[in-house]
């Protein structure tokens, strides 16, 4: 094993002492990621958080136009409740807190009972379970919250900047998880710090098949085939789960270690596919967005816009790992 780390132990507290020196717009306190100029009266704050090792996912989003706060735990496992519980009361400006949740099994227990513990803060939650590779897995009862989480935390970080009411901004991260699907490939394995090893072995010549964020197991293992072929895969999965019809925003996401020539040439076929529906990409992103350390494959995610959340997606945002139109 190889990592620019200094120890494994340290790993998590060093790069976010990392992420707050290079963006003056964040502060890290007690292990959660803030906006620096936060909150703001009568404003709604929207806190995530999870595992790390999926950067820029969920720190690297804290910013105007997305999260309030982010609360990372060790590498793959969730935060803890105390961290969640500090995250919202901290952004609370008197207008609620939204609690956007990946639907994986430590994540959903630790936010619902901060949730439940904070009881001098509104909360509401968004569930995100987007991956439509396997009903259930090793970590989650249901299918798991993936690439759609980014689509969430923009899009109900948007309408949050206009001083939207809780609900309202509930309601619209629901109605994009629901317009959201997600399919991920993995041509091999990921190495955390601390175990030194890959998670799981995967043959030369094999690649897995809806594999999850954590190393988690896909559907199924099949030889190496063209990207052509993979993401026709990814795409039929997804299509036949949620027929693609209209506008579609869709992102092309790297697990962390894959060049972006390759997504993109992933991206292309994607473009492929969806001209042969009755459907067109009018929005898109390509590159490592959520990742699984450092993991070579690709996750296809979709959503279908309406004129709405079209214009909440446009509208400007500044983070460490999304920014436009400031």
């Amino acid at each position: 094993m190889k990592k620019l780390i200094n120890t494994a132990e340290s790993v998590v507290d060093d790069a976010l002492a990392g992420l707050a020196a290079a963006h003056p717009s964040l502060v890290v306190r007690d292990r959660v990621v803030y906006r620096a100029d936060g909150p703001r009266p009568g404003k709604v704050g929207l806190v995530s958080g999870g595992g790390s090792g999926h950067e820029p996912l969920h720190a690297g989003f804290v910013g105007h136009g997305m999260l309030d706060a982010a609360c990372p735990g060790e590498i793959f496992t969730s935060p803890v409740p105390d961290q969640i519980m500090d995250a919202t009361r901290a952004v609370d400006g008197g207008a609620g807190v939204l609690h956007i949740v990946k639907n994986y099994t430590g994540d959903v227990l630790n936010f619902e009972l901060a949730a439940e513990l904070v009881d001098d803060v509104e909360v509401a939650s968004v569930l995100v379970d987007d991956d439509v590779a396997v009903q259930d897995s090793l970590y989650t009862a249901g299918r798991r919250g993936t690439g759609a989480t980014l689509f969430v935390e923009k899009i109900a970080g948007a309408l949050a900047e206009v001083d939207a009411p809780l609900d309202q901004i509930a309601r619209i991260g629901a109605e994009v998880n629901e317009r959201s699907r997600s399919f991920g490939i993995a041509l091999t394995s990921c190495t955390a710090p601390a175990a030194g090893k890959p998670t799981f072995t995967l043959p030369e010549g094999e690649v897995e098949l809806g594999i999850g964020i954590h190393g988690e197991p896909g559907r199924t293992r099949v030889p190496l085939v063209s990207a052509r072929e993979l993401t026709a895969l990814a795409m039929e999965a997804i299509h036949r789960d949620l027929p693609l019809r209209g506008d579609l925003l869709v992102l092309v996401n790297g697990m962390g270690g894959t060049p972006l020539m390759e997504l993109y040439v992933v991206f292309g076929e994607v473009a492929a596919f969806v001209r042969g529906k009755d459907a067109r990409v009018t929005r898109s992103l390509v590159g490592n967005y959520v990742t699984s350390l450092d993991m070579q494959g690709f996750s296809v995610s979709i959503c279908r816009l309406d004129d709405t959340l079209t214009r909440l997606w446009d509208a400007p945002v500044e983070t460490p790992g999304l920014r436009w139109g400031r």
